[in-house]
């Protein structure tokens, strides 16, 4: 099928890039969030970002200003029911997940076709709440989405053969590679990724080593571009904690108990850069590290 509008439910920090990346493919992007400051937020990023592309001479002025043109923004969620595709990137909890597909899919078109970018929640679960389970799949973008190459397609036990070429159309028309998932917790990238940011909390909780050693350690003797901590903070504690707790109850493997002490800094409320405390403090012009 052909897809030529696509509907982003949140603004927030995967929302964005991906109405960034759709717009400058050609897409036309309904862009939503229930909070119009988000929404704000939202598009001042997204043209600052392209502006970055422009100085860096990886795309033109005039594909910029044709990228942002293609956004709209809008509070109303049943807007998208017009759209060919909807990609939802709201918070990782799937009681929310559900309720924003609840009240879109009366409104959706018959061909529509639904996704999550959940980082590790049952797409086929999702799905079969819905009234097109052969028609709704995984579509996880990695962050920061418009740098980043991989996209993860994760069919549910129902999702067509149709549904899957038209996503993966999309991810080669965004200049992006897919790498097919089966629908298993956190699916490939976060099941393993995950569970070496967990070990890292327990080598800072046990004593192995602080803040600093274990993330210099990870760059420099395996060449991480980014240590494990300093990674965390960047993806949100709260997200970690979340795909660990999702990984421990799918799998009923002890190897996926989420450390006390990431569970502890997430009662803290030290979610990492979004909150400004973390494993790193980032109040002060450099990081600096909380252990």
């Amino acid at each position: 099928m052909e897809i030529e509008r696509i509907g982003v439910i949140g603004a927030g920090q995967m929302g964005n890039g991906i109405a960034h990346v759709m717009a400058l493919a050609g897409y036309e992007v309904l862009l939503n969030d229930v909070n119009q400051d988000a929404l704000d937020r939202a598009i001042s990023l997204i043209d600052r970002n392209l502006e970055r592309q422009v100085t860096r001479e990886v795309i033109s002025a005039e594909a910029k200003a044709e990228a942002i043109a293609r956004i709209t923004p809008t509070l109303t969620l049943t807007d998208l029911g017009r759209t060919d595709l909807v990609i939802e990137a709201a918070t990782e909890r799937e009681t929310v997940k559900d309720a924003i597909f609840r009240e879109l899919v009366p409104h959706l078109q018959d061909h529509t076709i639904l996704t999550s970018n959940t980082s590790s929640i049952s797409i086929t679960r999702l799905a079969s709440r819905t009234d097109r389970p052969e028609r709704f799949m995984g579509f996880h973008f990695m962050n920061p989405v418009p740098v980043m190459q991989l996209v993860e397609l994760i069919r549910g036990i129902a999702t067509d053969e149709a549904t899957y070429k038209a996503c993966h159309g999309i991810v080669e028309r965004i200049g992006k590679t897919a790498a097919s998932a089966e629908d298993f917790p956190a699916f490939i990238v976060n099941r393993i990724l995950m569970p070496m940011i967990n070990e890292a909390v327990y080598t800072l909780y046990e004593g192995v080593g602080n803040v600093n050693s274990i993330d210099q350690a990870m760059k420099l003797g395996a060449n991480h571009p980014m240590g494990p901590l300093e990674l965390a903070d960047f993806i949100g504690l709260d997200t970690c904690l979340a795909i660990m707790n999702v990984l421990h109850d799918g799998l009923a493997d002890t190897k996926y108990r989420p450390c006390p002490l990431l569970t502890k800094y997430v009662e803290a409320g030290w979610l990492g850069r979004k909150t400004g405390r973390g494993f790193y403090d980032y109040s002060g012009d450099k990081p600096v590290p909380t252990r």
